[in-house]
């Protein structure tokens, strides 16, 4: 059975996603058709030899619409022949291309493949696919009578079932912008950053190259300042339990970012005198309730290590999404994780949450701070809408 390796992953630094942020004024097909094409450019590859590109992308429509993937590989220059598709598992959708692709490789299906993903949120808000509709028939109606919630309020239901106090989610808020704010200042997101080309509103152009959703100055005591983002009477009186501590200071903020990993078998690298950087371990995904919605993880994070054979002890580093701050609390209480190697360069809270694009930037973060601290395992796992998880073992080689 081949071995699936990752011989390369990329991403853009983190904008705003929101109109004036450094990626708005580029179209998504453009933003993610540069990774692509630098993919290729980076390893010596040509596009001929890439059987597939699998992306993420969650708000398919407007600019983000018709396949994505397919529009960004013409984007990219791409020979027409090939192939490319869209997946759509909420936030960890390019996880879920790159769990994918991994797998085709390891099934004999692919020998070369791109995974990644692209969400411009700037120009694609959140929300947008749902316009003018709704996702839910009567049948779910009918079997959730009281109704189902957004994810800040299931981000809430989150804090008040594990105890979670405003003060603990604002510090955990505070440290991840501290860690991510070190990551960039001592240079470790280099090797993961592809500089971007943008251009300012007196037309000069310069290279977009830092995370612009890091706060280095954030604080806990600033973030206190800051009101609940999901509270409403109705939702108040139906979940008392809740002290609506959630604010935009500890959720993760709109962001724009593409990413992309280059997979391919163990054979086929050493074929092309490529060096495998990690190969893919084990896979997991699980449903999970969709009131809670967030929980996913935990059951996630069971399950690949049962599958693993390993311990949790085993891991070396665990990039758990910060969609909330409460999300990777819960995930850690359960499995008393060292916090320590808990997202050691800072979260989505501060490096952004490019839905489309965040779980293949998690990936690339994990396997860059395995190959400077010399660790071996990581773990990443992502909640999703719906009430969803991926997880994914990686072994640095």
């Amino acid at each position: 059975m081949p071995t699936a390796v990752i011989v390369d992953v990329i991403r853009t630094a983190s904008g705003k996603g929101k109109p004036g942020g450094s990626l708005s004024g580029i179209h998504p097909t453009d933003l993610m058709g540069h990774v692509l094409a630098s993919i290729l450019e980076r390893n010596g590859l040509d596009s001929t030899q890439i059987d597939d590109v699998l992306l993420g992308c969650v708000s398919q429509v407007g600019d983000q619409s018709t396949n994505v993937a397919r529009n960004s590989v013409l984007a990219a220059g791409f020979a027409e022949t090939v192939p490319a598709v869209t997946i759509d598992r909420q936030c960890g959708s390019s996880q879920q291309a790159t769990a994918f692709a991994a797998q085709g490789v390891i099934a004999g299906a692919y020998d070369i493949v791109i995974a990644g993903g692209v969400e411009l949120m700037s120009r694609v808000p959140l929300g947008s696919a749902a316009a003018g509709g709704t996702p839910n028939g009567s049948r779910i109606h009918a079997r959730y009578p009281e109704g189902l919630v957004n994810q800040g309020v299931s981000a809430e239901l989150i804090a008040a079932k594990w105890g979670f106090d405003r003060e603990t989610l604002d510090a955990f808020a505070a440290e991840s912008h501290r860690r991510a704010a070190q990551a960039g200042s001592d240079g470790s997101f280099a090797n993961e950053i592809l500089p971007v080309d943008v251009t300012a509103q007196d037309g000069s152009v310069a290279s977009f190259t830092t995370d612009e959703t890091v706060r280095a100055s954030t604080t806990a005591e600033g973030l206190a300042g800051l009101k609940p983002a999901f509270y409403t009477d109705e939702y108040a009186a139906r979940f008392p339990q809740v002290d609506w501590s959630i604010t935009p200071g500890n959720s993760s903020p709109l962001t724009d970012g593409a990413s992309a990993t280059l997979i391919m078998s163990e054979e086929k690298a050493k074929e092309l005198g490529l060096t495998p950087r990690a190969r893919f371990h084990s896979f997991a995904v699980v449903g999970d309730d969709p009131l809670y919605m967030l929980t996913g993880p935990i059951p996630a994070t069971h399950r690949i290590l049962q599958r693993s054979g390993l311990s949790f002890s085993d891991l070396d580093v665990y990039e758990v999404n910060e969609a909330f701050a409460s999300v990777p609390l819960a995930w850690a209480h359960e499995f008393d994780a060292d916090p320590a190697k808990l997202n050691p360069r800072g979260g989505a809270i501060a490096l952004g949450h490019a839905l489309g694009s965040s779980g293949t930037r998690l990936l690339g973060t994990m396997l860059n701070y395995l190959e400077a601290t010399g660790g071996r395992y990581g773990l990443q796992t992502m909640c999703e809408g719906g009430g969803m998880a991926n997880a994914t073992i990686i072994e640095r080689l």
